[in-house]
């Protein structure tokens, strides 16, 4: 009898161990593209990101421009616009400069918000506006109010104005009712952001505000607890703050509370009039009242 067997046997084995190598080429081959294509999508998102705070910058630029201007031609105010020239100038260089991938500490960022705080108010108390914060969706999504202008009014018995009217940081229409402040808001750019980071926007009132709230905590980090109470019929929004790293909630256009109101004006459509407290209870240090507001 004839023992061949055995050396088929070792040609089976060598075509398994071949096979078992291209296997293995194939997987690495297939690893080191997904790493490349990984590595060429984290690069197109970190120049989307910086080409974003490029264009805000440009539009602080605009601001600071036309302030000045405005000191040239109105010396009366000359103070105030050349305050808020230099506000939006600041502002431009900080937002070119500081780029996502870089690493601000919160003390840092206060402290460059609280210089936008105090021209804010003093703006309000020079300009003798009311001091109310209304945020105005404008119908737009692109550009560095995302959407939402913050719209001081100077008369207490005020009326809205129309979207086109917010383009100017000096509202003035036929209607004085109307007239006041518009500027983008400390919010604006943070809902840019925020909207990268989820799937889908909530539609219904409630979920939004949950989704809003978790993302003061989980994603930016910028409070350490918000609880939300949603009077859905009366188009109420209550968020509870606690332990908030950007300082006192209830000074002018704070990043959170405009976070807030600038998600539910661009998601529900409608004007939203914010009011930040303090709180008596012990439970959360602030509470941020929206409210969605008619049009008319």
């Amino acid at each position: 009898m004839s023992e061949n067997p055995a050396p088929s046997t070792v040609k089976t084995d060598d075509r398994r161990t071949d096979s078992e190598h291209e296997t293995a080429d194939d997987s690495a081959v297939r690893l080191e593209l997904l790493a490349e294509e990984n590595r060429h999508l984290r690069a197109e998102y970190r120049r989307a990101r910086r080409a974003n705070y490029r264009r805000t910058a440009l539009g602080m630029v605009g601001v600071g421009a036309l302030s000045g201007l405005g000191a040239l031609l109105f010396p009366a105010s000359r103070t105030v616009f050349v305050a808020l020239a230099g506000t939006g100038l600041f502002a431009a260089v900080l937002t070119y400069f500081l780029t996502p991938e870089q690493f601000v500490s919160a003390s840092v960022g206060e402290r460059t918000y609280a210089a936008h705080a105090a021209t804010g108010a003093e703006l309000v108390e020079t300009l003798g506006l009311t001091g109310t914060e209304i945020y105005l969706p404008t119908g737009e999504t692109a550009g560095p109010d995302a959407g939402v202008r913050l719209f001081v009014p100077h008369h207490h018995e005020y009326a809205l104005p129309t979207p086109d009217d917010l383009s100017s940081p000096f509202v003035v229409t036929d209607d004085e009712r109307e007239r006041g402040m518009s500027m983008p808001s400390t919010g604006s750019e943070l809902f840019v952001e925020f909207e990268s980071m989820i799937d889908d926007t909530a539609d219904r009132l409630p979920d939004l505000a949950d989704q809003l709230a978790d993302t003061l905590v989980e994603g930016f980090e910028m409070v350490e607890g918000a609880t939300t109470d949603v009077e859905a019929e009366d188009g109420q929004v209550t968020v509870g703050i606690d332990g908030s790293r950007y300082g006192p909630v209830d000074r002018f256009d704070h990043p959170v509370a405009s976070f807030i109101a600038v998600g539910l004006a661009r998601e529900m459509d409608r004007p939203v009039l914010l009011d930040c407290t303090t709180s008596e209870d012990d439970r959360v240090d602030y509470l941020i009242t929206c409210s969605l507001l008619d049009r008319e």
